[in-house]
Parts: structure tokens; sequence; C-alpha cells
């Protein structure tokens, strides 16, 4: 889909659907004021008088233009109330509007700046909320289904943002931009998270990650398991013995800050595929295990937005990946494992294995000397029945830090929540027969797995991001479509580009 800006009056657009903002409880003004007039009739008047159209956030209103204006149809689309309107409320509302107008057979939609002007929001703001939430919006993971004959193809080809002067039109183009990187960005996770599992083993994702590197001039180097031996990463190579597919260990580097200077580390989980080992799991729903490498998606993806939008900094992400299977030789339950940096483990549960790969990972990536450290996992089952699907689960040894994540998360509109990291948590993670076991039971489920991450971060600074609850949406609602969402990796471009402009 072509994202394209386009200088002039949006009314005289040749265009399936134009869409016009609508402010709930405000007079109709700038555009859509000049449509009614342009339409001759009351129809858009009735229409607002008898509550068929509202301004309600999200709320859309379809109207046929009959060839009274050059736009075929106007889609009053709402914004809720001016004083409350939010980027996020624009990015919604755009991905609303992209999925409806689709449905209607639309190839070609045009958008005023939505929220802009009297609405609060910059040009170069509004641009980028209209791109981001119609890439978002409109995705779709369709590539193994068939092709019906006898029904019609019902694609978006373009969307084209209107502004009204030269300098305006500079800045949505900068706007569009930003916003279509971090959407596309977002679609390649959902891609990797949405991939079966036979499609998508820790070599093809190692692979993906290489040709991703390859296409945006990053560095990328694939640790074999003869590499993983050498570093003795014990605790990620026991969860890959079940599997008869090869572990990786993906590193992909972008050197866009001061040589020497400091390198932010993005960690994240790879399981392509969790069947729990031989704690095996329940075998309703094990088909969605083919998502529990959506933390290794995200910091892969955040890596190639990072690599277009070029902050000055120096970023690294670091994402093993394995399968989970049980076999003859798959670690056993009971089993004590030793991390790189010497921590043995003993294993109560192999279907807590995310820790142990990020064990590995953390520690490597305080021999690397990468700090601060950012790593993204679909760890506990425990986070979806505190947070729901609503927010990812945030826990930290460093406050400041994580104030600047979750600030970066409300720009995405991916919300985190914090949860305590208290000593007295740290008595579940104690072992009788190892320096730490990898569960602590059922009590503060996610708590305990960070606290058993936090001794493989050490004193760098480090946030862990559960998200084991907002990986996958099962309805649609604003940008989240069915499927893998590719949470958090608009909250990590976001957070790396102002950690650049910090540092720099």
């Amino acid at each position: 889909m072509d994202v394209l800006i386009q200088q002039g009056d949006c009314l005289s657009a040749r265009t399936d659907a134009l869409v016009l903002g609508l402010f709930e409880g405000a007079p109709t003004a700038g555009a859509l004021k000049q449509a009614a007039r342009k339409l001759g009739s009351d129809a858009i008047a009735r229409i607002l008088k008898e509550g068929e159209a509202r301004g309600r956030a999200s709320e859309l209103t379809l109207i046929h233009t009959f060839g009274k204006l050059s736009p075929s149809r106007l889609l009053l689309l709402g914004l809720g109330k001016r004083e409350k309107l939010t980027a996020d409320v624009v990015r919604n509302a755009v991905a609303a509007a992209g999925r409806r107008l689709r449905d209607a057979g639309c190839r070609r939609i045009a958008f005023e700046l939505l929220g802009a002007g009297s609405g609060g929001l910059d040009t170069e703001r509004s641009a980028a909320m209209i791109a981001e939430g119609a890439t978002l919006g409109l995705y779709r993971f369709a590539r193994y289904q068939s092709v019906k004959e006898d029904e019609p193809k019902r694609d978006i080809d373009a969307i084209v943002i209107y502004a009204d002067n030269a300098r305006a039109k500079g800045a949505a183009e900068r706007g569009a931009r930003h916003g279509r990187i971090l959407g596309e960005a977002t679609n390649f996770a959902r891609d990797l998270a949405n991939e079966p599992a036979n499609r998508l083993t820790p070599t093809d994702l190692a692979e993906q990650a290489r040709a991703m590197a390859k296409e945006h001039g990053l560095e990328c180097r694939i640790l074999e398991r003869a590499d993983m031996e050498k570093l003795r990463m014990g605790s990620a190579l026991s969860v890959a013995q079940g599997s008869v597919q090869p572990p990786k260990f993906i590193i992909i580097e972008y050197k866009g800050g001061k040589r020497g200077g400091p390198t932010l580390g993005l960690l994240g989980k790879g399981i392509t595929f969790d069947t729990g080992g031989i704690s095996i799991k329940p075998a309703a729903g094990m088909e969605e295990m083919k998502g529990d490498m959506s933390g290794a998606a995200a910091v892969i993806a955040a890596m190639g937005a990072i690599a277009q939008l070029k902050p000055k900094a120096n970023i690294t992400a670091l994402a093993p990946a394995t399968e989970n299977m049980p076999s003859g030789s798959a670690t056993k339950p009971g089993d004590v494992v030793r991390a790189m940096n010497g921590t043995t483990i003993e294993v109560i549960n192999t279907d807590a294995e995310g820790r142990l790969i990020l064990a590995d990972a953390l520690a490597y990536a305080n021999q690397l000397k990468l700090s601060p450290l950012i790593d993204v996992a679909t760890l506990t089952g425990a986070i979806s029945v505190t947070l729901g699907d609503v927010a990812t689960g945030a826990m930290t040894n460093d406050d400041a830090l994580l104030r600047r994540v979750i600030a970066a998360g409300e720009a995405a509109g991916e919300k985190l929540w914090q949860l305590p990291m208290f000593d007295e948590y740290e008595e579940q993670i104690k072992s009788e027969v190892a320096d730490l076991k990898n569960t602590g039971g059922r009590l503060a489920g996610s708590i305990t797995a960070a606290k058993f991450l936090a001794h493989f971060a050490g004193d760098t600074p480090w946030v862990h991001l559960d998200m084991a609850g907002t990986d996958n949406s099962t309805r649609e609602r604003g940008v989240w479509v069915k499927g893998a969402t590719g949470i958090p990796v608009r909250t990590l471009v976001n957070f790396a580009m102002a950690w650049a402009e910090d540092d720099d």
C-alpha cells in the first residue's frame, strides 16, 4: 500500500472515499462544512441532527456523493471530544476507517489532516498517525489461504493525505514516513509471530533476521550451537536439547553513535514453538505457542525501523532462538544446568524455559557491556491473569529507566504497567540444590520470573517486559487485528530514538 502526500483541496480528490474528521458535540467546520455546502442538500445536516453521526471516537458514517463531489464517498470519522483528542485516538480511528472502506471495495482513500489545527495535533504528528494507523489497521496474514475466484479482491492500493500548502506538505511527508516505518516494522514482527512453527524454525528466524539486516545495512551474526557451547551457555542449550532443530543466537548491530560509546541492548525471547518440554502443556490451545518467539520478533523488527530512522546511537539486539520439545534427550525436571555467568539453576519446570534462554542472553549482554538493557518476552501466563490483554507487565532494577520506557509506550499507544520487585519474592526462587530454581510457583509468577532474570542482569540498568497477555489479539480493536499484535516494537523504537537524543 502506498502512502502519498498531496498538496491541495481534499474535496477535489478523485478517490473512492474521502475521510473527514468529526468531533463530538462540535459544529461542522473546515472541509466537512464545505462538503455539506457543495453537496447542495441537507443530507449531512440531517445525519448529524438525527444522531446517526455523533462524532464519538472511531464512529464511522459512510455517505455516497452521487457525483456531486470528486470523491465517490465521504466517510465521517468520529474523533471524540475535541479537548480529549490524542494521537492514539486518531491512530485507532484511522485503522477502523481503513477496514470499513476496504470492506466497501475502496482501493484509493484520501484523508484530511485529522486532528490538525483546532484538534491540537501539528501537521507532522497528524500525518504520522494516519500513516501508522492505516498501515497497522489494514494488516492481514493470509498467505496460506486460497484465493477464491468468485470473490472480488479487496485491498487498499493507496492512501493520500492532503496538505494545504508546500510547508504543510513537507511536514506531512516527514510524519507519514515516520508513521509508515513504525507500522511496517510492527507488521514484520506480526508476520514472524503469525508464521506456523513448521515454517519458522530457529534457522528460518535467523535467516529472516539476516535478510532484514542486509536490506537495511545492519550487521548480523548468528551463533551456532558450537559457538554457544564455547560461551558455556548451558542454560539456553538445556532448552534446545530436546529438539532436532538446532538453536540459533541472533545478534544484530546498529552503529549510529560514537565509536566506543554506550550501546543499548534489546533482548527478545525466541522460542519458535513451546510444547512445555517434559512438563508438557495441555493440547488445547497449544497451537498458539507458535507465537512464543514474539519477543525475538519484536527486537528484530525494531532494529529494522531503527536503521531507517537513523538515531545517533549504538544499539544491539540479541535473540536466542530454539524450540522447546519433549524427547529422550530433553531436559528433565530436577536437572541442574549452568548459565554462562556460572550460576547454577535447578530446572523445576521445563515449561519455564523462556527465562532459561534469556538468562544466557542477559549474561552475554553484560559480557558485551551493553547498557541499558530491555528484554521482551511472552514469559508467563501469570501476567495475563494480572493484566489481561490490556497492558504489558514491566519490572526493573532502575525505576528512572522504566519511566522512560513507559513514556515511549504511551507515545506508541502500547500500555505498560509496573509490578513490584520486593526482596521478599527472592525467597520463592531459592533452590536447595543449586543457586536458583527456574520457577517460584503459582504465587506472583510474573514477578518471580523477573526476579530470576534480575540475577543475570546484575547491576546493569534493566527493564523486563512480559507481554504474554498482549502479544496476541482475539478481536479487532483500533490498530489491533486478530492474531499477533507486534507489541512492543513501536515502544522499543520510540525509546531508542529518545535515548539517542538524550545520549547525544
